[in-house]
């Protein structure tokens, strides 16, 4: 008999997983708030539920993708831990406040919680190919990662249970931070005279190679998956990314450290998204670097 399994959340990152699930062979039952988002569900295979504690009533593994920590506590306080089963796995893939991630941890007595965070964005999740950073009893891991599997790229178990969404805000930070530096040299080659192409060639396998810029290039052409060739659309937006900033800023301020790096992003993010462009690519940042804003229109 198939694995039951409650997806809540089926948007942007949310369809693809869930989708994915099916795919594994799994009888997901999905639920959204939008009517179209949960369209694009039951037409991947999901079949659909009028609620959540519809969607949750017999589910084996209940999964997460909601927008912030006040929409997961809510969802989990009234309407999961009422109503699915004792004994679920219930796996918050949001990425909200570890605080939150706890909170809810505390109230899920009688369940196997834990947070799981993702990297990789829109097109990994359709692709089956996220990083998942879990934060849960070192116990219960094993039945996490056979149910994140079919989602992922890689699973780690990051540590007790909010270690996934403290793993998830520190990469991000540091992907944030890296993406401008990158965007920025780019810049700085164009207006020396250097083409930004062999810039990249050298640069790739040199001492500034990094990620941000040999699988996810902001200039037009190196990397063909790249979102800088299709405009700057899907990908990760800037808006969550900025989100993601604002969680480490805020998680470095109760802790006490020291993210000048951070705060820097977070403003530069802040500007952009203020000027319009909170759906584009983090990466399309190398347009306002250049002064070319007017190629993103």
């Amino acid at each position: 008999m198939s694995q039951r399994v409650a997806f809540i959340g089926v948007g942007n990152m949310g369809a693809g997983m869930a989708a994915n699930q099916v795919k594994a062979g799994r009888a997901v039952t999905a639920f959204d708030l939008s009517s179209a988002a949960l369209d694009k569900a039951v037409a991947a295979g999901c079949k659909p539920a009028g609620s959540v504690a519809e969607a949750v009533a017999d589910a084996e593994v209940v999964i997460t993708m909601l927008p912030a920590g006040k929409h997961v506590r809510q969802v989990y306080e009234h309407d999961i831990l009422p109503n699915a089963p004792k004994g679920a796995l219930l796996i918050d893939c949001s990425t909200i406040d570890v605080d939150s991630a706890r909170a809810v941890g505390e109230m899920a007595t009688g369940f196997r919680f834990g947070d799981a965070p993702v990297s990789g964005g829109i097109m990994a999740a359709d692709a089956g190919t996220l990083a998942f950073m879990v934060g849960c009893d070192e116990a219960d891991y094993p039945a996490f990662e056979a149910a994140l599997t079919p989602m992922a790229r890689v699973v780690f178990h990051a540590g007790a249970l909010g270690s996934g969404q403290a793993a998830k805000i520190c990469n991000n930070m540091l992907l944030g931070v890296s993406m401008l530096g990158v965007c920025e040299s780019l810049a700085l080659a164009e207006k020396l005279g250097l083409d930004p192409t062999r810039f990249f060639d050298i640069a790739s396998k040199s001492s500034g190679q990094c990620w941000s810029l040999t699988s996810y290039c902001p200039w037009p052409g190196p990397v063909e998956a790249a979102p800088s060739n299709r405009g700057y659309n899907g990908g990760f937006l800037t808006a969550l990314m900025l989100k993601d900033l604002k969680l480490a800023q805020e998680a470095a301020a109760k802790a006490g450290a020291a993210t000048p790096m951070g705060a820097q992003a977070e403003a530069l993010y802040q500007l952009f998204d203020g000027l319009g462009y909170g759906q584009k690519d983090f990466s399309a940042m190398l347009q306002l670097m250049r002064g070319k804003l007017d190629e993103l229109a």
